[in-house]
């Protein structure tokens, strides 16, 4: 349920009231006395940004030196309200050089009583875009003399972009060269026992874009997902090709991408800000494709030594290779003196984090590398306390791999002027919270 504000409130730290909106009658005129009384003259004034009075619920936030409080009486989205707060502040600061305080709403009354009739309509957030606002309400503010002097450019085709079509990008883009860069970034999180068996595996992933493109494109992109493969052959009346395909999971797109289109045929189609931006994020639970495996041998030899055997092994291509892999091995606190032999890269003792570090440079792919090292711990007079053992951690980025197999299909750059565009695509896969019980 949207916000459905009853009022809107800008209050200095004293209480007094510096500008205020009403949007609905379903309220008094003394709700601002409410929040001075049982709020602001109390202790509970930061402990909650939520207060309950009555039938009315108080949701309120400080910048700088105001405070911002929208009353509703109703169930309203209180993460809504306080993402529209966020969003109206900054929009007030691009008009007033980058400064929101009380000097700046005495300054700018006018300016932000006409903001606040175009921002919020009977109580419901509209457009707070501060590119596509200052299309029509073209007023400055007064700005403060220590702040910079804003350099946005007019966007041109203001009907349209007011409209909402395309408002996260302007039109008259010219590039000399048309590039668009492609990054399928993943982590994976991997929970082992001692024994070698998976508790929890998942991957996160993200798409990440920048285009440097002229005019307005449009872009196609294909992945190999299950439900777009099976949608384009039914399309096609063709049967699915053979391959791996991935069952993607908790899907968020970047709202250029057209739902409309993806919810019919499946396929990610969109019109891409200019620039850098995340496209679209996605989780994976199946077929998780493991980088490493990891091979520990503990064995605690009385109370004053540990011998410690770690193998590590590299699943992926033999053509591929991981870079910054790090093996975070832990021991006893009362850990006194270490020896290492490792088969590459170099180990050390951390004592700051009671770990032995284990640094390789460069993994090579269908390899293995192993460590053994001598633990000589602290003697101690007093009973010995058990040792729990936490879980090895691994940190590593491996270029040119993906996790889950996920792969880009195709992805085509329509525009009416038909130039020519250079497509790049990286797949990288790194380490989330990747340990291994020992």
């Amino acid at each position: 349920m949207p916000v459905a504000a009853s009022a809107v409130y800008f209050l200095n730290l004293r209480g007094d009231v510096l500008i205020n909106r009403l949007y609905r009658d379903d309220v008094g005129g003394n709700m601002v006395d409410a929040f001075r009384t049982h709020i602001m003259q109390t202790k509970e004034l930061g402990t909650c940004p939520v207060k309950q009075i009555g039938g009315c619920s108080f949701f309120y936030m400080r910048i700088s030196n105001v405070y911002i409080v929208i009353v509703v009486n109703n169930n309203a989205n209180v993460a809504c309200a306080f993402k529209f707060v966020v969003e109206a502040v900054a929009l007030f600061k691009s008009y007033f050089g980058g400064s929101f305080d009380e000097d700046a709403i005495r300054n700018n009354f006018v300016l932000i009583y006409e903001l606040l009739d175009e921002i919020m309509d009977f109580g419901y957030p509209q457009n707070l875009s501060p590119e596509i606002l200052k299309l029509y309400i073209t007023q400055e503010g007064i700005r403060s003399p220590f702040s910079s002097k804003l350099t946005d450019k007019p966007v041109p085709n203001a009907t349209l972009q007011v409209t909402g079509a395309v408002g996260w990008r302007r039109e008259g883009l010219v590039y000399k060269k048309n590039e668009v860069f492609l990054d399928i970034v993943e982590s994976v999180n991997l929970l082992m026992s001692s024994k070698g068996s998976i508790l929890r595996c998942d991957v996160t992933g993200k798409i990440l874009m920048k285009c440097f493109l002229s005019g307005m494109p449009d872009l196609k992109l294909g992945l190999n997902d299950k439900i777009g493969l099976e949608k384009e052959a039914q399309l096609k009346s063709r049967p699915t090709k053979s391959g791996k395909t991935i069952e993607l999971d908790d899907v968020t797109f970047h709202q250029c991408v057209n739902l409309t289109r993806f919810n019919s045929e499946k396929t990610v189609s969109f019109v891409p800000p200019d620039g850098e931006f995340e496209l679209m994020k996605y989780r994976i639970t199946e077929g998780v494709n493991l980088p490493f495996k990891v091979l520990p041998t503990i064995k605690e030899l009385g109370r004053s030594r540990i011998e410690v055997n770690v193998k590590v092994k590299s699943v992926f291509g033999v053509k591929m290779f991981a870079l910054g892999v790090v093996v975070k091995i832990p021991v006893p606190k009362q850990t006194a003196k270490t020896n290492f032999t490792v088969t590459s890269g170099r180990a050390k003792y951390n004592s700051s984090i009671d770990c032995l570090v284990w640094k390789i440079r460069k993994f090579p792919g269908q390899t293995e590398s192993t460590l053994s090292a001598e633990v000589e711990l602290i003697s101690t007079t007093t009973e010995k306390k058990s040792w729990t053992r936490p879980p090895i951690q691994m940190e590593f980025q491996v270029p040119m791999f993906t996790a889950s197999g996920l792969r880009v299909r195709f992805l085509k750059v329509w525009e009416k002027s038909g130039y020519n565009t250079v497509e790049w695509v990286r797949y990288i896969t790194k380490a989330g919270s990747y340990e291994i019980r020992c």
